[in-house]
């Protein structure tokens, strides 16, 4: 998927996070992705840990950082 696409995935509510950058709209922010990621966790281990994470969306918060 293309990029653009995948940012897509992202969105910001300000009355979710306090406007912090989350995906498609549920409770979970780009930051602790990436956060999970850089702490080691692999992205089926992330998409494990989330059952409606999609593998584009770990992608879209990749692409966003």
């Amino acid at each position: 998927m293309e990029e653009t696409k995948l940012l897509e995935r992202i969105t910001v509510d300000p009355k979710i996070f306090g406007g912090k950058p989350i995906i498609r709209g549920r409770r979970l922010a780009v930051e602790h992705v990436l956060g999970m990621l850089a702490a080691g966790d692999s992205v089926e281990n992330v998409l494990a840990g989330h059952a409606w994470l999609e593998r584009d969306d770990v992608l879209a918060c990749l692409a966003y950082a």
